[in-house]
């Protein structure tokens, strides 16, 4: 049964996002924590090499382990979120979502998922770096690309070019959005986090210091935990905001209720009319 789609205020597309995790939470948890738990791995992996290797190699080894997991993460992320998007499209669509069935559609998009990533950050962080507005401001107007590149199956720039297209008039509420997701994300992550890192030693004053191996796990696991929890959250409600702008935009409600009704009205076929 398909969900009756309606423009939607900020309250109720917050609702919606928390609804959706709620109600779905073990999709939306396998959705980050199965793809994360490979980096766990190569970090944890990591850190029994560097234990164990003299204190020169050490550092050269911290260093590549240290690249090698950023772009495995970059591109865990990607297909974590490419997989999120197609269950919230389901979801939202009245059709069943599963992990398996997510994970199936993402081939082909990572790529482009990545080169979105890569680029709006690239951008938005040098518009933080000079003035913090700007920055803002491309990542409002980008907010939308990723669902654009797997809903839509564009292009990297005609994704990005799209989502500046679909969020025009609305940054101000997407920019709310986008900021109460993120506390909350930071909240919730740093109420896993920061007892693990206090327990293992650190200060505030001084900083980081050498944990022992087994805090060093412990750190890594938390953070896995708080990824696996509130990663899928932003991806959930940008993907909302997308079919909120369409439907405010291109009467995508109407589309899909006119498409609906065809689809019924169609003869049927004559093995149906035989059975």
């Amino acid at each position: 049964m398909t969900t009756a789609l309606r423009p939607l205020s900020t309250g109720e597309l917050l609702d919606r996002t928390f609804s959706l995790y709620r109600s779905h939470f073990g999709l939306f948890l396998g959705i980050f924590a199965l793809p994360y738990m490979v980096v766990l791995a190569f970090q944890l992996v990591g850190l029994v090499f560097q234990s164990s290797a003299p204190k020169l190699p050490n550092i050269l080894l911290t260093l590549a382990w240290s690249v090698g997991a950023g772009i495995l993460t970059l591109i865990v992320s990607a297909i974590s979120q490419a997989a999120t998007v197609i269950a919230v499209s389901n979801l939202q669509l009245g059709r069943p979502a599963t992990v398996t069935d997510s994970f199936s559609r993402v081939k082909g998009h990572v790529l482009g998922v990545v080169g979105i990533s890569l680029l709006v950050s690239m951008a938005a962080g040098f518009g933080l770096l000079a003035i913090v507005v700007p920055g803002v401001i491309l990542l409002i107007i980008w907010s939308l690309a990723v669902p654009v590149k797997i809903l839509e199956n564009k292009g990297v720039f005609d994704s990005m070019s799209r989502s500046m297209e679909l969020t025009k008039g609305d940054w101000g509420r997407i920019f709310v959005i986008g900021l109460l997701i993120l506390a909350l994300k930071f909240g919730i992550s740093s109420l896993l986090q920061w007892p693990v890192l206090i327990a293992a030693g650190f200060n505030f004053r001084s900083g980081v210091r050498q944990f022992t191996i087994g805090w060093q796990v412990a750190v890594l696991l938390s953070g896995f935990v708080s990824t696996s929890l509130v990663g899928a959250l932003a991806t959930i409600a940008f993907s909302l905001v997308y079919y909120d702008e369409r439907v405010r935009k291109e009467a995508f409600d109407l589309q899909l209720m006119m498409t609906t009704l065809d689809a019924s009205a169609l003869p049927p076929s004559p093995a149906q009319a035989g059975a």
